[in-house]
């Protein structure tokens, strides 16, 4: 799959995990890190990032009386990511941004592949179709264990989704889809331990994500500092 490098000068940077693994609070996190050394950063998320699907991610995650098909929930999250591509990330990619985005196509290959077991190879598919095959330059997978991320979801009763109440053996399911990505993939995926304190975990992101800039926009990759280091001479 052709990277976002080939078709755009940004930085196209995602992060995954499954439920209560603390990403979104990270991707906040990093978005000020890399705001504050120069770097002009775009956040969003999937499924969302444009009005019509922040309409279908309401569908995807509300409890309904009527089970959604597995089926019927990939092509919704593709019909999303369509719109979010077009509208949003291609855009902001070539006006070389960096694009820092809540979730992207390895989640749809965790979650409706290796969760809901729909094939894999008919998902990879129809995501280069929908994507246009485009592919993040980095991805950042927030791992923690499935009865930690629960109990962290489930004692939040106001923000509980559709997901959030699925079995735990769909979670486990998941968190193995992410690690077999990983594998996989070993040069774009990165595994973060995300059990330890947020600040722990910002610490180990901003030291992940800072350190491959450099080395893919830089000649020489700069040595690790405790913060967030300067990415713009």
């Amino acid at each position: 799959m052709p990277s976002a490098s080939r078709q755009s000068p940004g930085i196209f940077i995602t992060l995954e995990g499954g439920e209560g693994s603390g990403k979104t609070t990270q991707a906040r996190r990093l978005c000020a890190c890399l705001t504050a050394q120069g770097l002009t950063v775009l956040r969003t998320r999937e499924p969302g990032g444009t009005l019509l699907a922040e309409r279908v991610r309401t569908i995807l995650l509300d409890h309904h009386k009527e089970t959604i098909a597995p089926e019927t929930e990939a092509l919704l999250i593709l019909a999303a990511r369509r719109q979010h591509v077009d509208h949003v990330i291609k855009p902001a990619l070539a006006q070389g941004k960096t694009v820092v985005c809540d979730r992207f196509s390895d989640s749809t290959m965790a979650y409706q592949g290796y969760g809901r077991g729909l094939d894999l190879r008919i998902l990879r598919t129809m995501n280069n179709w929908a994507t246009g095959k485009l592919a993040p330059h980095l991805t950042l997978v927030f791992d923690v264990p499935v009865s930690v991320g629960l109990q962290r979801r489930r004692g939040q009763d106001a923000t509980q989704n559709r997901l959030d109440r699925e079995a735990e053996r769909f979670h486990k399911n998941v968190r193995a889809g992410f690690h077999a990505l990983a594998k996989k993939e070993p040069r774009r995926i990165m595994m973060v331990d995300a059990s330890s304190s947020i600040e722990s975990v910002e610490r180990e992101v901003e030291y992940l994500v800072t350190n491959w800039i450099k080395t893919h926009r830089f000649p020489k990759p700069r040595r690790r500092e405790d913060r967030c280091p300067s990415l713009i001479s």
